[in-house]
């Protein structure tokens, strides 16, 4: 049989890439006649060493092929196989890439009763500060100065600056932030709300709580610069009603009443 195109960076070898039947031997030992299709190509994987690749015939594998690594000796005319496997090709239906818990773990997946540890290494937390004596010890911990350090009131970890900026800038660019169409179309800030609840700490600068019952952000984190058409300070404009006017010089009130 002749042998399709040389897909290579080593150097060819002739025995070895006119060496496709012993190859579809290799493969139909491993998975019958009818399931090995066409000779697709060979590749030289290094020297002395190659592999044939055969059409996959099995309708529960579109797509993908049989693999045959084939090697001989140095001066040897002898073949042998080293592997026989089913891979996909480019067309092939494969599972996603595989991702740990950790990561396929999205915002809203956590239901009553599940538990999601926080890793010890996790950068959005660092150790926090419980009491005098533990200054020291907490200080090797983290990067902060203590001078900088938040009160952790019986936390071993408080937020990190990296989780601090991670925060702020996930609600900046949610829902309640300052680049929504609703915000956009607000013609006040929640700065200026009598409804805006503060908040401490570095966030309370940018962000705060919205207590008004009638705005859709009623119990959210709001940036300040964002803004609904609850805002406690909008007045709504009231047509006056034109005064009805009467002029009293083309008649007589005295002849209303008697001829």
């Amino acid at each position: 049989m002749t042998p399709a195109a040389v897909t290579t960076e080593a150097k060819r070898d002739a025995v070895l890439v006119a060496a496709v039947d012993a190859a579809r031997a290799a493969a139909v030992s491993e998975t019958g006649e009818a399931l090995v299709g066409e000779h697709l190509g060979v590749v030289m994987e290094e020297e002395r060493l190659a592999t044939h690749s055969f059409a996959c015939l099995n309708p529960a594998y579109v797509g993908w092929r049989w693999s045959v690594t084939l090697a001989r000796a140095p001066r040897s005319k002898t073949v042998t196989v080293s592997d026989v496997v089913l891979v996909p090709g480019e067309t092939a239906i494969v599972a996603p890439p595989w991702l740990p818990w950790s990561e396929r773990v999205l915002p809203g997946d956590l239901g009553p009763g599940d538990v999601l540890p926080t890793a010890p290494d996790d950068v959005r937390l660092v150790a926090g500060l419980t009491a005098e004596d533990d200054l020291e010890s907490a200080a090797s911990q983290s990067p902060l100065h203590p001078g900088q350090w938040e009160l952790g009131l019986g936390r071993v970890r408080v937020l990190s600056p990296v989780g601090r900026d991670d925060a702020a800038d996930r609600w900046v660019e949610g829902d309640f932030g300052p680049t929504t169409p609703m915000a956009r179309q607000a013609s006040h800030e929640c700065g200026s709300c009598g409804f805006m609840l503060p908040i401490g700490g570095p966030l309370g600068q940018l962000f705060a709580v919205c207590a008004n019952l009638l705005s859709p952000a009623d119990g959210r984190v709001v940036a300040l610069t964002f803004g609904c058409g609850a805002h406690s300070e909008v007045e709504v404009e009231v047509e006056a009603k034109a005064e009805e006017v009467f002029d009293e010089g083309s008649w007589d009130p005295l002849e209303l009443g008697h001829s």
